[in-house]
């Protein structure tokens, strides 16, 4: 198990906002957009203890990466629709359907990725998915300790950057996953963080 320092509200039961009050929406440019809603989830601190204590997490080897084969530096877990299991907790079967609803998306699978320190990370990338779906909606709650989420133009250029965790909502929609790229990158030190992403797979 990991060391983490839970936050003052994280073990309450948990609960979402459901009218999604305090989303704030940030242009990056004329085509994509990103959503933020600081401490969406309430009891972000069970749902991660919960989470790491259930899923089947793994760290996946010899992943290309720069012409070379590597272990991916973080724990991955998926979870899809239609395979005959629920969700891992019951909050995920209520958000996902809260944010289906919102953003017009059919969230049809769950990523769940471990970063236990600040060693763990992830480089700067577009999700896949982008190659079959046209902009693409994705949507990411944070649990966990905060770490840094850093988005570029595709390519390079200027970043911004977010601290996300203790059940913060964050959405990436319009071209974004198109036209730019998102980091978690290495940091000096952190406490475990979970990113819990929904898609349209």
């Amino acid at each position: 198990m990991w060391a983490r320092q839970g936050s003052l509200f994280g073990m309450a039961e948990p609960a979402v906002d459901v009218e999604f009050a305090n989303v704030e929406r940030t242009a990056l440019d004329d085509a994509s957009w990103v959503e933020f809603a600081g401490g969406w989830l309430d009891g972000a601190d069970a749902v991660f203890d919960e989470l790491v204590s259930s899923l089947p997490l793994r760290q996946r080897t010899d992943i290309k990466m720069y012409d070379r084969l590597v272990d991916e530096p973080r724990l991955s877990a998926w979870w899809r629709a239609g395979r005959g299991t629920p969700e891992p907790l019951p909050v995920l079967a209520t958000i996902r359907s809260l944010l289906s609803g919102r953003y017009g998306e059919e969230f049809d699978s769950i990523g769940f990725n471990l970063y236990r320190d600040g060693a763990d990370s992830v480089a700067w990338h577009g999700d896949r998915h982008r190659h079959v779906v046209t902009d693409p909606v994705v949507a990411i709650v944070s649990v966990g300790a905060e770490r840094p989420l850093r988005l570029r133009p595709r390519g390079g250029g200027v970043s911004r950057s977010w601290r996300l965790g203790h059940g913060d909502l964050f959405v990436m929609g319009g071209a974004c996953q198109h036209d730019w790229e998102h980091t978690v990158p290495k940091v000096r030190h952190a406490e475990p963080r979970m990113s819990i992403t929904f898609r349209n797979a």
